[in-house]
């Protein structure tokens, strides 16, 4: 199946939640949403008496992902509090408490909406500093939301090159903290996969290959293709379906359970990606990517990236029911003219 969605609430959504997206996204006949996570900052706090011997999933007034208790971070959703612990609760999260995830996760499989997140995109996971330290917590945070919700993915990039002098220590920090990452996810049972995205610009990591050698050397981890960051970062390489098959067919094997994109048009100088606009803009065409899809016998989810957001996912979809009704009506076509020439199909009893 190929799911066609926004990345984020739909502009036209009239509520500004979680729900009221998924919704809308429905609504407008499309499958899926990825979540950005723009506002990633957390608050810790004590817990309130009446909270004590309750679960996380049972609070109700804000989204606490964890305890942290005696240097320990407790994610497991049915660990009971105590009063030393210490609540870490999102500033700013995707839904009013934990207890609201799942019933919000279950209105999307009801609705077939699959629901995916992104990290926030400036993330440093090869210097090893405090940012470093909120950046991987950010991923785990991702993960347990996202994993509360039943969704599919968490999508991340890992980083910039601040010296591009010194890119084989950065890249072992990157590899290192990427195995530390999924140690903790599967300790602690997260069934959402972590990709890792292919980046638009030379100074980051996230090339092909360097993506790829990563999903080799960590288990666990998916490629996630962004076309217009490869399309940049290739200069414009993007050209025919042949283009787009042959980048499919390098990232399939490690996704077994689904192929996650996104597209949008791109402004891009010299290998790097200036800015994402309106798939109509620009050099890079989802035409020839409909082409490729329309051959795929594969679950491929396609987001869009672009400004218009719920507009260009629409374009997309029509664009590839397009297609695929232009092969329906060919393949009837040379069937009829078959028949034709050889006088029918069917032969009369004697």
């Amino acid at each position: 199946m190929i799911r066609f969605g926004p990345a984020g609430i739909p502009l036209s959504c009239k509520g500004r939640t979680l729900k009221d997206g998924i919704e809308d996204v429905h609504n407008l006949g499309l499958t899926a949403i990825e979540i950005p996570m723009v506002r990633a900052g957390t608050v810790e706090r004590y817990p309130e008496e009446e909270e004590i011997g309750l679960c996380i999933r049972d609070l109700k007034d804000g989204l606490v992902v964890e305890i942290i208790r005696d240097d320990m971070q407790i994610c497991d959703p049915k660990e009971p509090i105590e009063s030393d612990d210490i609540l870490v609760m999102m500033a700013s999260g995707v839904a009013d408490s934990y207890a609201s995830l799942m019933p919000i996760g279950n209105m999307a499989k009801r609705l077939d909406v699959k629901v995916s997140m992104h990290t926030p995109y400036y993330m440093d996971l090869g210097s090893n500093n405090e940012h470093t330290a909120r950046c991987l917590n950010n991923i785990r945070h991702a993960g347990i939301i996202t994993n509360a919700l039943g969704g599919d993915v968490v999508v991340t990039n890992l980083g910039l090159y601040d010296d591009l002098n010194n890119t084989d220590e950065i890249d072992a920090n990157i590899i290192d903290n990427v195995l530390s990452i999924m140690e903790w996810w599967e300790d602690s049972g997260i069934r959402t996969r972590l990709g890792v995205e292919i980046t638009g610009r030379i100074e980051a990591f996230g090339s092909l290959d360097q993506v790829l050698d990563l999903c080799d050397r960590v288990d666990g981890i998916v490629p996630i293709m962004n076309f217009p960051h490869y399309h940049s970062r290739t200069r414009g390489s993007l050209l025919t379906a042949a283009d787009f098959k042959e980048v499919l067919d390098q990232i399939s094997p490690y996704c077994k359970d689904g192929i996650h994109t996104l597209f949008s048009g791109v402004e891009h100088n010299d290998g790097n990606e200036r800015r994402l606009t309106p798939i109509k803009k620009g050099d890079l065409k989802f035409e020839p990517l409909a082409e490729t899809l329309a051959d795929m016998d594969r679950d491929v989810t396609v987001i869009s990236g672009s400004p218009l957001l719920e507009h260009d996912a629409m374009y997309m979809k029509v664009i590839h029911e397009r297609v695929l009704t232009k092969r329906v009506v060919k393949a009837m076509r040379a069937k009829k003219k078959d028949e034709a020439t050889t006088g029918g199909t069917y032969e009369e009893d004697d």
